[in-house]
C-alpha cells in the first residue's frame, strides 16, 4: 500500500490531537467501511489500539497512520490531506481507485 499524509494533514491532526489532550500513543486510525450513498465511506478516529495482526501503521511528518488490513486493499496511492478554504474545511481523503463519489465527497464506488 502507497498511503501518504500532507504536511499540512500531519501539522492538523497534531493540532487536533492536542487540543483533545490526547496520550502520546494516540494515533490517527483510517477505516474503510460499507455504507454511504456511493457503496464505501471513509472514517478517521483518533485511536490508541493497535493490533499487530490487523492492521498496519505508518509514520508521515511525525505523526502515526493506522490502517486495517481490510481497508489498506482501498487505500493504494491515497493521500490524506488538510483543505482550508472559503468552501470547504478538513481533511480530505483522495482515493485513486475511486471510479465513482458522490456530492458529499467522503463516499465512494471502486
Amino acid at each position: 500500500m502507497s498511503l501518504t499524509m500532507t504536511d499540512t494533514a500531519a501539522r492538523e491532526v497534531k493540532k487536533y490531537k492536542d487540543s483533545m489532550q490526547s496520550e502520546p500513543d494516540t494515533f490517527l486510525r483510517v477505516r474503510i467501511t460499507a455504507g454511504g450513498c456511493s457503496g464505501h465511506s471513509y472514517a478517521l478516529t483518533l485511536d490508541k489500539n493497535f493490533d499487530d495482526k490487523a492492521d498496519s501503521r505508518y509514520e508521515f511528518h511525525g505523526e502515526n497512520i493506522v490502517v486495517d488490513k481490510k481497508s489498506e486493499l482501498y487505500l493504494d496511492n491515497a493521500t490524506l490531506n488538510f483543505i482550508d478554504g472559503l468552501e470547504q474545511r478538513g481533511f480530505h481523503l483522495d482515493i485513486p481507485m475511486a471510479k465513482k463519489t458522490c456530492g458529499c465527497g467522503s463516499s465512494f464506488q471502486v
